[in-house]
């Protein structure tokens, strides 16, 4: 089947200074995360570079064929390496510029970019001031894809269903599995019934992860929101490579081919299918089973 990832996560390097506090890589994968350090990479990715060589090596082995790489302000904007990863690969990647509602002025998006990301969860603004709004307008009309994350917020969510209400012909990824496991997550799926609104799963893996692989009240949520908006709706992401600091790439998704709560149609829906009618991808490479040393 198509396997296509929808969000991910690519950078040269961190080093941002956000709501005061400066995040930067500390070595061994490590980096100061809002005053604390943390686990940002896996221990082998040792120069704090989060490379789409790298990753395109995990896509491989785990045969995902393409993947849409958003972005969030605590790593700092990457537009100008994403531009070239997009030119370099554009039958692998899909990459977004990053816009930050509270802070750019004018609200834009860069030449070269066919998406763009929105951390909302990390922004104060109301999504729908005018300047806000006349950019979600303008996305509209040039058919720029959105990749919106969301806090559990009831009001920002309200906002958002506003914007989505004032831009039907908007295309809306919604991110983070709408914060899964969190109070108001459903309401955040429920913004899927619009036609042009979707779902994206990336950090599903992270919110579930006291529970851990094989991830079954992770399995049960999806089978939960396909059935409140249809599995035509939702699409895998990983959130890589922060959630890999916990499993292999391959784990990110393949417990939900092991599952018994999903047909195999959906299944393929969930894990590229959907991903590859709302992104637009064309024909994806064949990459074959390669058998590990210990098989």
């Amino acid at each position: 089947m198509d396997i296509i990832d929808a969000h991910s996560h690519l950078w040269l390097t961190q080093d941002v200074v956000v709501d005061g506090f400066h995040n930067y890589p500390t070595g061994r994968g490590r980096s100061m995360f809002f005053g604390e350090e943390r686990q940002m990479l896996p221990p082998f990715m040792t120069d704090g570079t989060n490379k789409a060589e790298v990753f395109l090596a995990n896509m491989d082995y785990a045969q995902v064929g393409a993947a849409v790489v958003v972005q969030e302000i605590i790593d700092g904007n990457q537009d100008a390496y994403l531009l070239e990863v997009q030119k370099q690969w554009p039958d692998r990647f899909l990459t977004c510029a990053l816009v930050d509602l509270d802070h750019d002025t004018p609200l834009r998006v860069p030449e070269g970019f066919m998406a763009v990301a929105i951390p909302g969860h990390r922004m104060h603004k109301d999504l729908t001031d005018p300047a806000s709004m006349a950019f979600f307008k303008e996305l509209e009309s040039r058919g720029i894809i959105l990749s919106m994350c969301l806090d559990d917020n009831l009001e920002q969510i309200a906002q958002m269903q506003k914007v989505i209400d004032a831009c039907p012909d908007l295309k809306i990824a919604i991110g983070h599995f709408g914060m899964v496991t969190c109070k108001h997550w459903m309401d955040q799926i429920k913004l899927a019934h619009a036609k042009n609104v979707y779902i994206e799963t990336g950090g599903m893996t992270w919110l579930f992860n006291s529970e851990f692989y094989p991830y079954p009240s992770c399995v049960k949520a999806i089978r939960e929101a396909a059935d409140e908006v249809g599995i035509d709706k939702l699409m895998w992401g990983s959130d890589y490579p922060r959630t890999i600091c916990a499993i292999t790439y391959k784990m990110s998704y393949d417990f939900v081919l092991k599952s018994d709560l999903l047909t195999q149609a959906e299944k393929e829906a969930f894990l590229g299918g959907n991903a590859k009618k709302f992104y637009g991808f064309g024909a994806l490479p064949e990459l074959p089973y390669i058998k590990n040393m210990s098989e």
